[in-house]
């Protein structure tokens, strides 16, 4: 089970995660429990959420990277970072931020038309460039001295040594212990660090305020202190929303553009909506909110490639589970992998079929059922913003160009903490008509 966890933690999963409710297992010496069935799902995530802590997995993994920040803090520290932040999320400020996306997702269009026909792209890749540009300009102001293509590859280098850090998290090995990539995931955690460590202090120092996420970091204090955030915390968090926000969403994309390749229908039926709502003229921020069959397509596309694909927490406390006892120090994981493929939760659930998210089928399934950003209080904060990311882009980008994947079979997706393609998906790029 170690070398599946090294290689791909997806391996790891018990096959019955794909067809139980629940999976009981004992793995050197720790009670673990696999939840597949929505119900129990919320029965753990939300009726014992106080029970719950992040997994020492994840923390171990991305500690040293994004030391406390949202996604690896726990408790109260956790919980006044995320009332900082939640301004920054609200729907009408997201609607803000639509012309900046436009923006870069048109930039990408233009630099793949300037490319001979019939070039071949890593999307991924450029997925990556896209979104990031959006983050940086949404979040930060603008790009400023950051090096994108350097932030890019530190981000990669990092969550390739994860693997590693999982394994060695599961045998309760010291930190100490050597692995594998370990001085160039340091390295890259490091230059993530000290690149938007300069950007916060820089700002803190001038005083000035552009109303972004870094002004609502460095203004935010602890309701039940009052302590402001410290530079350390202030970069825990823009490294988590930088890292993490952008390659969840490029990732969501590069499989969808993979998808509609392999399904051209929908990528019709999808460029038809677009031409439909905008009326043939330029694509507005207006219209993204109307997109509906294409929103429908990136939903679909993340229920067989959920960016996320594993949550796992510990429990600090027993408690009870479908009438079973949860003991103290028992590793919960809910596997949204295997959920969103579940035989008795989906029908063909391998197949891609968009209209699984029409409003009817959507309203008849379990919150549970589905859940690429999470679910509980630790509901991903962004999925708001990866959301309209993700439509904005898709339809300014598939009313460009046409994109055809290379490879006859899309490559086995390899989780990474997040899940990345076990291979680059090299596209074709086409002017479209």
């Amino acid at each position: 089970m170690l070398i599946r966890v090294i290689r791909n933690p997806l391996d790891a999963l018990p096959a019955a995660a794909f067809y139980a409710p629940l999976v009981h297992t004992e793995v050197l010496g720790r009670q673990r429990f696999h939840i597949m069935d929505p119900a129990l799902i919320h029965e753990a995530l939300v009726g014992n959420s106080e029970a719950l802590a992040k997994g020492p997995e994840l923390r171990r993994s991305l500690g040293s990277a994004l030391g406390e920040g949202l996604l690896t803090a726990n408790g109260a520290h956790w919980k006044w970072q995320r009332q900082s932040a939640a301004p920054i999320f609200r729907h009408e400020r997201l609607l803000t931020y639509l012309p900046a996306m436009l923006t870069a997702a048109a930039a990408t269009r233009d630099r793949w038309l300037a490319l001979p026909p019939g070039a071949e792209i890593d999307i991924g890749h450029e997925m990556m460039h896209t979104t990031f540009d959006i983050i940086v300009e949404t979040m930060l102001s603008g790009r400023g001295t950051i090096d994108i293509a350097k932030i890019e590859r530190a981000v990669t280098h990092y969550l390739e040594a994860t693997g590693w850090l999982f394994a060695l998290s599961l045998l309760n090995a010291p930190d100490w212990v050597p692995y594998p990539g370990r001085a160039r995931a340091n390295a890259a955690g490091r230059f993530l660090r000290d690149s938007i460590n300069r950007i916060a202090a820089a700002r803190r120092s001038a005083g000035s305020r552009s109303g972004d996420l870094i002004d609502f970091l460095l203004s935010a204090s602890d309701p039940e202190t009052g302590r402001a955030m410290t530079d350390g915390e202030v970069t825990d968090n823009l490294v988590t929303f930088i890292a993490a926000g952008h390659e969840t969403t490029a990732l969501g994309l590069a499989w969808t553009f993979d998808l509609l390749s392999r399904h051209p229908h929908h990528a019709e039926r999808a460029l038809a909506e677009i031409e439909t709502v905008t009326g043939g003229g330029a694509l507005e921020p207006a219209h993204i909110g109307q997109l509906s069959y294409t929103r429908q397509v990136f939903q679909e596309a993340m229920r067989l490639y959920p960016p996320a694909p594993i949550i796992a927490r510990v429990a600090t406390r027993p408690f009870t589970l479908a009438g079973r006892p949860v003991p103290a120090g028992s590793m919960i994981y809910v596997p949204i992998y295997a959920i969103h493929r579940h035989s008795a939760l989906w029908d063909r659930p391998e197949e891609f079929d968009p209209d699984r998210f029409a409003p009817e089928p959507s309203k008849a399934r379990h919150r549970y059922a589905y859940m690429p950003f999470g679910g509980g209080p630790r509901v991903c904060i962004g999925s708001g913003f990866a959301m309209l990311e993700g439509v904005a882009i898709l339809a300014a980008l598939l009313r460009g160009v046409r994109l055809t994947s290379v490879a006859d079979e899309p490559p086995k997706p390899r989780m990474r903490l997040t899940l990345r393609p076990g291979k680059p998906l090299m596209m074709r790029v086409e002017p479209r008509g």
